[in-house]
């Protein structure tokens, strides 16, 4: 399947990465791994295309009622994990225990929470990257270029106004499938 993805990816769709290519799953087997800018749905079949392409599974979290039964076997086949949406437990807090529970864990989040515009950030993102002792590994969504451009690992620090800014600035001029929601 990997030919597959590698042809639609480059020849049919004409995507390139650049960036950290060596990026693989045996370089880093723990990471956040934020989409930025997540303007629309076509988003997820390039994320999906990209993985393939560089040979690395990704993860996703979903309320864990999902996880049941054939669906939940098909979603937990495909990289998902369950979390308990309803619980006092704090979701930062879950979602870094996955990372101490598994060998293996790269979860993909968008930090804008959404497809619209946003002006700031979530932070989850960071802090599970934090509480979890893993990098963040950036990658655009740059459909202006039709390009993944992927950053090398990032540790957060203690500052986070910095750290924001540095990341931030790795998107700088990047615009999504629907440019006026970058």
């Amino acid at each position: 399947m990997r030919w597959l993805a590698k042809f639609i990816y480059y020849k049919l769709l004409g995507w390139k990465v650049v960036g950290n290519t060596n990026f693989s799953k045996d370089t880093v087997k723990k990471a956040v791994i934020i989409a930025v800018p997540h303007t629309s749905w076509h988003d997820f079949y390039i994320g999906v295309l990209l993985r393939k392409v560089l040979g690395i599974k990704t993860n996703f979290i979903g309320k864990k009622e999902l996880f049941v039964g054939p669906f939940g076997w098909y979603l937990r086949a495909i990289g998902g994990a369950p979390i308990d949406r309803k619980t006092n437990e704090n979701k930062v807090d879950a979602i870094a225990k996955l990372f101490k529970d598994k060998d293996e864990f790269r979860i993909t989040l968008a930090p804008e929470g959404t497809r619209k515009k946003v002006d700031e950030w979530r932070t989850g993102f960071y802090y599970i990257a934090k509480a979890a002792n893993v990098p963040i590994i950036m990658f655009t969504l740059d459909f202006e270029n039709k390009q993944n451009r992927i950053s090398e690992p990032f540790y957060t620090t203690d500052n986070i106004e910095a750290d924001f800014k540095f990341m931030r600035s790795f998107y700088e001029g990047v615009k999504g499938k629907i440019p006026e929601y970058s």
